[in-house]
């Protein structure tokens, strides 16, 4: 699940990868948007047909606000002023994204949205010798259950900054942060903690920024703070320690107040469970743990996460996944599961191939770091060297720091002039 916004805007791993400034790339033409079944939104956009490799690149965009309308996020479909559909049409793909038909926790949904896309796309252009799926946060999660589920439809995918892993795990993370800032700042939030007002949810950011924040960080109260980051092991970056603290503070907050409600109503059931957690790094762990606001999950809800929202590590093709190994929303964790269940069936290396980026924040790549975890994926399903066009989106050091990821990690990929050729390893 992607969590975006003020929750930050997600872009998608195959997105980031070939952002710069001044590049030309091949011409591309997006049809008039149509409508799914479902209600949801599409899109298609293609390159010359000169250019055309005969393969689709399908992109899982990440969460929307629940009760925001149902459309193509186009803040997620840019990046610096960027195309990314033209950016991946000139890479010679076809790109095909969906807006879902709900917005909130839209697994589900998405899922079968862009299942019902592939056919869409087939019928209008033929149908593709390859379909590939990259995807961010909650479609990152996406992709992951699709590449295990349907290899038939699926070539290959990358997963970025997903919750690929457990999504228990996810809920109860989100969750403990919430009944964590309830014991160390209680009443503050006014209301139910997993029941929030609508009155509170329609002007949260102004309370937010009025009324909590002053107070949690005012500095007579940064000891409380500290045990409430450690509790709640919220991820920081030690050089922006307050900076960054804020930052994961705000993001749990949101999720509390704004979305859980919508996950509640699609799960079945209240999905969070913390009778059995025993929670360290306060000053007085008995005391906390005494205190701490205790609820159960519905049965329903954890029914419906263990069918239809947990991975199974089962993979006939290549998922890779990217992941910073301080998220914020998404806690990299998930990577570490997910590894633990691809080594159990056997996929571990083979077909799955987690890349870890030392850095703070939600899908916080560079460029050149999703490029390289979409080349990984191409070397593993065998389609790297029909690769053409790169040259136009990485320049200078971005190109040279590519390069230098290729040659670490054997991909068969130089440096030729300001283009990326295909060499013998």
């Amino acid at each position: 699940m992607s969590m975006r916004g003020r929750f930050r805007p997600v872009v998608p791993a195959l997105a980031l990868w070939l952002l710069a400034g001044g590049a030309a790339f091949a011409a591309s033409t997006c049809g008039p948007d149509g409508q799914q079944a479902s209600g949801s939104i599409y899109r298609i956009c293609m390159p010359d047909p000169a250019d055309y490799n005969g393969k689709v690149v399908l992109f899982a965009h990440g969460f929307q606000d629940a009760g925001t309308p149902v459309q193509i996020p186009e803040d997620q479909l840019t990046f610096d002023g960027v195309s990314i559909p033209a950016i991946i049409n000139g890479l010679g793909y076809g790109f095909a994204t969906a807006s879902y038909s709900k917005t909130g926790l839209a697994v589900r949904q998405g899922m079968d949205d862009l299942l019902d896309l592939v056919g869409i796309y087939a019928q209008q252009q033929g149908t593709p010798a390859r379909v590939f799926l990259t995807g961010a946060s909650e479609g990152g999660l996406i992709t992951a259950l699709l590449l295990e589920q349907h290899p038939e439809v699926f070539a290959g995918g990358v997963a970025a900054c997903g919750p690929v892993g457990d999504f228990e795990f996810e809920i109860n993370y989100l969750g403990d942060g919430r009944a964590a800032f309830e014991y160390f700042f209680p009443g503050l939030i006014p209301g139910d903690p997993f029941q929030p007002a609508p009155a509170l949810i329609s002007q949260w950011e102004t309370f937010y920024a009025q009324v909590a924040k002053p107070v949690v960080f005012d500095p007579k109260n940064r000891h409380t703070l500290d045990q409430l980051v450690r509790v709640a092991r919220l991820p920081s970056d030690p050089a922006h320690y307050l900076d960054t603290v804020e930052h994961s503070l705000r993001d749990v907050l949101r999720y509390a107040v704004v979305d859980s409600g919508d996950a509640t109503a699609t799960l079945g059931g209240f999905p969070f469970d913390n009778t059995s957690r025993m929670y360290t790094g306060s000053d007085n762990d008995s005391l906390l743990n005494q205190r701490i606001l205790r609820v159960s999950a519905d049965p329903a809800a954890v029914q419906e996460m263990r069918a239809h929202y947990d991975t199974t590590g089962i993979l006939e093709n290549p998922l890779i996944t990217l992941h910073t190994r301080r998220d914020q929303q998404v806690p990299y964790r998930h990577e570490v599961l997910y590894n633990a269940k691809t080594l159990k069936n056997g996929a571990f290396l083979t077909k799955h191939l987690n890349i870890p980026i030392d850095r703070y924040e939600h899908c916080n790549f560079t460029k050149n770091e999703a490029l390289f975890a979409f080349f990984v994926m191409l070397a593993y399903t065998g389609d790297i060297s029909g690769v053409h066009g790169v040259g136009a989106a990485l320049r200078g050091r971005a190109l040279a720091e590519f390069e230098t990821l290729a040659q670490r990690h054997h991909l068969p990929y130089g440096v030729a002039g300001d283009r990326l050729r295909g060499r013998a390893r």
